[in-house]
């Protein structure tokens, strides 16, 4: 009888280890998802995103890429990288990123209003491209950043009033 209890219990603890571990795979994969599209949408002429591979589920392991302890994407460090293209809106769906680092490029478009979804972020860097049009109001949804670097672009209008409400906003 003791016996059956181990075995269930062995049982139940490895199913849910089982069950974690492909939590932690969907997860790495959707956040694979969105940075392959903003592999798909950029011109790289220097190779620099060749690890960048949608059949590696964990996007951990490729170049540029940072993550946590729960292999999720935190930092995308691709500044100074001779890329060109646009920004993925899918970037908007990288929940734990912190850092986004894409300054002396290329980049043309316009700033997606999907990169006011990432509440963690605590700096983005996309000074010194050509992107064009409005700074996003979305972006004053990002309670959580400090560095707002667009300088050096294309943009036109006013700075949105919303950036102005960020408590920890330090450079703009």
């Amino acid at each position: 009888m003791a016996f059956r209890r181990n075995c269930g219990l062995e049982l139940l603890v490895a199913s849910l280890t089982l069950t974690f571990a492909l939590i932690q795979l969907v997860e790495a994969n959707s956040d694979g998802d969105a940075l392959y599209a903003l592999r798909q949408s950029l011109t790289d002429p220097d190779h620099v995103l060749q690890s960048w591979d949608q059949n590696l589920v964990n996007p951990c392991t490729w170049f540029h890429v940072s993550c946590n302890q729960d292999s999720r994407v935190t930092r995308v460090d691709l500044g100074n990288s001779n890329l060109s293209g646009d920004l993925a809106p899918e970037l908007g769906k990288l929940e734990h990123l912190q850092y986004l680092e894409l300054y002396k490029n290329n980049i043309q478009g316009t700033i997606p209003s999907e990169l006011g979804n990432l509440k963690s972020l605590i700096s983005l860097d996309l000074y010194n491209n050509n992107l064009t049009g409005n700074i996003p109001t979305s972006l004053g949804k990002l309670k959580s950043l400090v560095f707002l670097r667009l300088n050096d672009n294309r943009l036109t209008g006013s700075i949105p009033r919303e950036l102005t409400k960020i408590p920890s906003l330090k450079v703009l």
